[in-house]
């Protein structure tokens, strides 16, 4: 097969949420064509999927620069930008024009199977950087597309590729090793154990989980969400007996809820404050220095966690797994890729977004140095390039894809230059920080296992008036 030169090719781009928009926006504008590869039949699929949760970043910090100019000449109208969007709302009046705008440079209903270099695997060197990367895709219906490049799709011959594919798609297990729990397989394909925030806008979801005991296992903001959102259901006149078993894997600490009323991002400490209401007025206890191991149910067909000590939970019957998301490298295999051995970031992004040390806040604005890997020309952006770091801003991905694209037009000054100040706010607790065993002065100090504490914390704080619960993650994307 005779392969154009690899300077005429498109960039391709996977995933058409926001990173991956904003990534065909900044490419336009450096005059390299882009080509968008969403697997849904719209744009921002992912987001979709938790349009009922409501970010806590601003519509000012949610819009990318590049991708407004190219909304302009539309009669697009830019949103207020002190306002909080759900994700439905980001989707609807933001993301969606923006695709449209881009027109078709986005293939929808395509899935990315495979990336490589044409002709090479892994571990070939002879003439590796000479030859452009081909990319493997699969209809929505299960097809595979067939077409030679010359035809415009198929395994499609590009110059470079950004993955900016998230990790929505691939949720933490509840196991605190980062395997399934025992069971847990089983339970969740019955769904009796998920891992999205509930949907209790839902008349369906909502009367599954009213009147129910419900454990919410997690410590980030998805939890706090789901937390806010069954303490309101307790509340209302449908909800009667509805509660929550929140499970942590820590102990309780002055950051558990985040940083409140001085929260940079307020949203966001309205969001702890909101979850800290729900323990304080006794819709939800908390069980802590909880490691689950298995999942069983008891004789009433309910469900109990099991924890690595041998303690157990009382039943329940609902689970709602938020224990963080992960990346898909599975189409990266025959990629030469450098990544973190604990993140699984880039080798060089890793230790500016540990979540042992640093916040959302705290991690230093990086581009096309930071997200380059031994394979040229090929990029990780967005929540992917963070891995399994939850501390992912909007912005912050918008400032790689600028990076990147001037990098692939030559303007290495550009591309490493730093074009973002993050708000400083050291608030957000990542997996590893809140799976640190209580302090002694969080315990009894016995030596034996401990039966599962149940937290009332002080007096009840109640959350921002009129603030709906943020998203999970730092911009829930």
């Amino acid at each position: 097969m005779i392969m154009p030169d690899t300077a005429d090719l498109p960039v391709a781009v996977i995933g058409g949420g926001p990173i991956g928009l904003a990534a065909a926006a900044h490419l336009i504008e450096r005059g390299i064509e882009p080509l968008v590869i969403e697997r849904g039949d719209r744009a921002c699929a992912a987001v979709r999927e938790w349009g009922h949760v409501r970010l806590f970043s601003t519509w000012a910090e949610l819009i990318d620069p590049a991708a407004e100019k190219l909304l302009a000449p539309t009669g697009w109208t830019r949103p207020e930008d002190s306002q909080y969007p759900t994700g439905a709302q980001w989707a609807g009046e933001y993301l969606q024009p923006l695709a449209d705008a881009l027109g078709k440079r986005v293939r929808y209903g395509t899935t990315v199977t495979g990336v490589a270099r044409a002709g090479r695997d892994r571990v070939v060197d002879a003439g590796r950087t000479d030859q452009p990367f081909t990319v493997h895709l699969t209809l929505a219906d299960g097809g595979e597309m067939g077409a030679p490049p010359s035809v415009g799709w198929g395994r499609l011959a590009v110059r470079a590729v950004i993955d900016a594919s998230g990790t929505w798609a691939t949720p933490n297990p509840l196991g605190a090793d980062g395997l399934p729990a025992a069971g847990e397989r089983a339970l969740a394909a019955q769904g009796r154990i998920t891992y999205r925030v509930p949907d209790l806008r839902d008349p369906e979801v909502r009367a599954a989980f009213a009147g129910r005991r419900t454990a919410v296992v997690g410590a980030g903001a998805s939890a706090f969400t789901a937390l806010a959102g069954l303490a309101d259901l307790a509340k209302a006149e449908d909800g009667t007996g509805t509660h929550a078993l929140w499970v942590l894997r820590r102990g309780i600490s002055g950051s558990t809820f985040g940083g409140g009323t001085a929260d940079q991002l307020p949203a966001r400490g309205a969001l702890g404050l909101a979850a800290k209401a729900a323990v304080d007025d006794g819709h939800a206890e908390a069980v802590t220095g909880f490691r689950a191991t298995a999942v069983e149910r008891d004789g009433d067909d309910c469900l109990v966690l099991v924890a690595d000590d041998g303690r157990r939970t009382g039943p329940v019957d609902h689970i709602v797994v938020l224990t963080g998301l992960r990346p898909d490298l599975a189409f990266l295999s025959e990629v030469r890729l450098g990544l973190d051995e604990r993140l699984s970031a880039p080798t060089a992004l890793a230790p500016l977004i540990d979540p042992n040390v640093h916040s959302c806040g705290t991690v230093y604005p990086h581009g096309v140095k930071e997200l380059s890997h031994p394979e040229a020309d090929l990029f990780l952006a967005g929540m992917k390039s963070y891995g399994r770091a939850p501390t992912f801003l909007a912005m912050t991905g918008y400032e790689q894809v600028r990076s990147i694209a001037a990098a692939l037009a030559g303007d290495m000054e550009a591309a490493e230059r730093v074009e973002l100040t993050l708000p400083e706010t050291g608030v957000c607790g990542g997996a590893g920080l809140f799976d640190e065993t209580a302090s002694k002065d969080e315990t009894d100090g016995s030596c034996c296992a401990p039966a599962p504490q149940l937290v009332q914390l002080g007096v009840g704080a109640p959350a921002a008036a009129g603030q709906e619960a943020p998203s999970g993650g730092c911009c829930g994307s």
